[in-house]
């Protein structure tokens, strides 16, 4: 199998690494990618929003696999026309895609098939929006309708704060205030082939920038697999309130979703509630579940393909994993790039180190964002795994990268 994989960042390193582990490729091309990328496959330096420019390119290094890494060019409608082409792929067509590109979307999807979420409304323009926050006296969520990276949500209870948030959005996008849920935060892997379904183990990500989960939202800072206080109990409980009307609503409205589902949830004292869909492997999370799979990636690539996916088993590790983002001084802010990185080498034994946001000059590398590496080990259980990784995230460093120092310490306290 000669395969493309889009995008640049950890998510699409390590799905890189994944399939340069089938026995079955002949061929590992990313577009664009990073300098951990280069390592293990050739980049090609494409411009992923536009369609042609990926056909042309599957075609003229004969490629028949293509996998879909982030967000924006599903929402752009990529993997619509590789289909049209007859190019096979991973990841939703552009009207699925809206699961995760309009927030009004999901909701309005979730609302019609019974997926229990949070109460909701949803402003268009600034007169109402104003004048339902000033009449608000509890704590809530207010979220950019359209994507926003990870960090188009606020959660608050300052008046004055929802209304810089909102009134900003409302610029140029929809705004939906949702009520404040609590309880502990899962994300759910599903992968569909358009009529059948499987599971991956659930994680937890880290998304406050600071230790104590204090500070802003980030991308994500860290990540763990799997959750200790996600039994067999609470897991059917999810499969058969979230996950199976999410699947059976996908079938309904014929969207023929070939890819993965990320369902962010909150599990609240009246059980698990959607906070969000998102329509690709998270990062960090994807660092994390791709070492804990034991297949064969191009197999259950082909599975997806054909809508086998009912007949074949995905082969799970039974180890724990960890991941720790290394970021740059001022993330999530403003912050410096072109700082030289010194990556030491390590065995697969000892963990992996997945460039998020990287660029090679002269042999050497160089960061090219906020989120730089992500730092990932295994383990018999969560302690051991959390332990490699802090071993591991030493490997790599730059000028003033920093990292949060209490992931996963809340589940062995």
């Amino acid at each position: 199998m000669r395969v493309l994989v889009i995008g640049s960042g950890a998510r699409e390193h390590a799905a890189t690494w994944k399939f340069s582990k089938s026995k079955r490729i002949s061929g590992l091309f990313v577009a664009p990618g990073n300098a951990g990328t280069d390592e293990i496959a050739k980049n090609i330096d494409i411009d992923v929003m536009n369609s042609q420019s990926v056909i042309d390119t599957v075609k003229a290094n004969k490629i028949n696999f293509v996998f879909i890494g982030p967000e924006i060019p599903l929402a752009n409608g990529l993997a619509d026309d590789l289909r049209k082409n007859g190019i096979n792929c991973f990841g939703p067509g552009r009207e699925a895609a809206q699961l995760e590109s309009s927030k009004s979307f999901s909701k309005a999807f979730m609302k019609r098939n019974n997926i229990p979420t949070a109460d909701y409304d949803e402003f268009s323009n600034k007169e109402d929006y104003t004048k339902f926050i000033q009449n608000l006296n509890k704590k809530v969520v207010v979220k950019k309708s359209g994507l926003a990276a990870g960090k188009g949500v606020l959660e608050s209870e300052d008046k004055d704060e929802m209304l810089a948030f909102g009134l900003e959005a409302l610029n140029n996008d929809k705004v939906v205030v949702e009520e404040f849920l609590e309880g502990f935060e899962v994300s759910i892997f599903v992968l569909s082939d358009g009529k059948n379904y499987k599971i991956l183990q659930p994680c937890t990500d880290h998304k406050k920038a600071y230790d104590g989960d204090k500070g802003p939202n980030t991308g994500g800072m860290g990540a763990i697999t799997p959750v200790p206080w996600v039994d067999s109990k609470l897991m059917q409980r999810i499969e058969e309130e979230a996950v199976i009307p999410t699947i059976n609503g996908l079938n309904r409205d014929s969207l023929n979703y070939k890819g993965v589902i990320y369902i962010g949830l909150m599990i609240s004292e009246e059980g698990p509630k959607v906070l969000e869909y998102n329509v690709r492997f998270g990062d960090p999370e994807a660092q994390i579940i791709f070492p804990t799979i034991e297949s064969d990636f191009c197999n259950i690539m082909d599975a997806i393909t054909e809508e086998s996916l009912d007949d074949y088993n995905i082969r799970l590790s039974n180890k724990s994993a960890v991941c720790i983002t290394v970021a740059a001084k001022g993330y999530p802010g403003s912050y410096t790039k072109d700082l030289k990185a010194e990556v030491h080498n390590l065995t697969e034994k000892e963990g992996y180190i997945f460039h998020a946001s990287t660029y090679l000059k002269s042999d050497d590398i160089y960061t090219n964002g906020g989120r730089c590496f992500t730092a990932v080990s295994t383990g018999e259980n969560t302690l051991d795994a959390c332990e490699n990784a802090y071993k591991v995230v030493k490997k790599v460093s730059f000028p003033g990268s920093w990292y949060r120092k209490d992931i996963a310490r809340k589940f062995f306290k």
